[in-house]
């Protein structure tokens, strides 16, 4: 019996004009969105990057003290390549992100400051599809975005945060989640793939101790995106799993 073919991506709607990008670690990004980010920011848009740990537990042969503010310049560095220019950092430690009320207080927080139309996280399922595990971390940190974008707009939830005058933001319309084996929609990143290279090849340390087939950035993301290209039929594109709110 033939095996039946997936079935074509749905382009996603590109009608906004804000996004934060909430993710566990430096290169997040990097691997499979930065490309488009960068289809994104050439538009006119404006993407805010939040990464919850600073990837200190990253590199093995780097104390964490050493790596975690080396690991913050290189990814500030990745992002001004695909137009982004604000980075934030939540200090959560990385390698043991807690899915609960402290991690979904501080993305609440995020989303009120920054008033986003978009909220991009990673894949947040058990695999990638198939056999291949997903990290802790990018779980607990695309569960808890999932819920800390909805108690953004819910003013009795982490009344703490009125104080500390953030008030209530219900204006996201949409939750992504890059690289998710669910995925239904795809954006066509052809025209940007270079850049999206360029932007993960600026983890030069990480690349460096992390080796093997994901340590080639080009060819990893090749191998990415023309997979999720051939179902949107574009060259190369970036796959989202799209959760519409309100």
């Amino acid at each position: 019996m033939t095996e039946q073919a997936p079935e074509p991506y749905q382009p996603v709607d590109e009608d906004w004009r804000t996004a934060v990008a909430i993710v566990a670690h430096p290169d997040d990004m990097e691997y499979g969105g930065a490309s488009a980010v960068a289809r994104w920011t050439a538009q006119g848009k404006q993407v805010v990057y939040v990464m919850v740990t600073s990837g200190e537990a990253g590199i093995d042969s780097m104390d964490p003290e050493r790596c975690g503010p080396l690991r913050e310049a290189e990814q500030r560095a990745s992002a001004r390549v695909v137009g982004v220019e604000t980075v934030e950092f939540l200090g959560h430690p990385d390698g043991v992100v807690e899915y609960g009320l402290p991690l979904r207080r501080d993305i609440a927080r995020v989303v009120r400051r920054h008033r986003p139309d978009i909220v991009i996280t990673s894949n947040f399922r058990e695999t990638y599809g198939g056999t291949f595990l997903n990290q802790a971390d990018h779980i607990a940190v695309g569960r808890a975005t999932l819920d800390g974008v909805r108690d953004a707009g819910n003013r009795w939830v982490f009344r703490d945060l009125l104080d500390e005058g953030h008030q209530p933001w219900n204006g996201v319309r949409q939750i992504w989640a890059a690289a998710s084996p669910e995925a239904r929609h795809a954006v066509d990143t052809t025209d940007t793939f270079d850049l999206g290279v360029a932007s993960l090849e600026e983890h030069k340390a990480y690349l460096a101790g992390l080796g093997g087939a994901m340590a080639d950035a080009r060819e990893f993301l090749e191998g990415f995106g023309r997979g999720a290209g051939t179902r949107l039929g574009t060259r190369f594109a970036v796959p989202f799993e799209v959760f519409p709110l309100g």
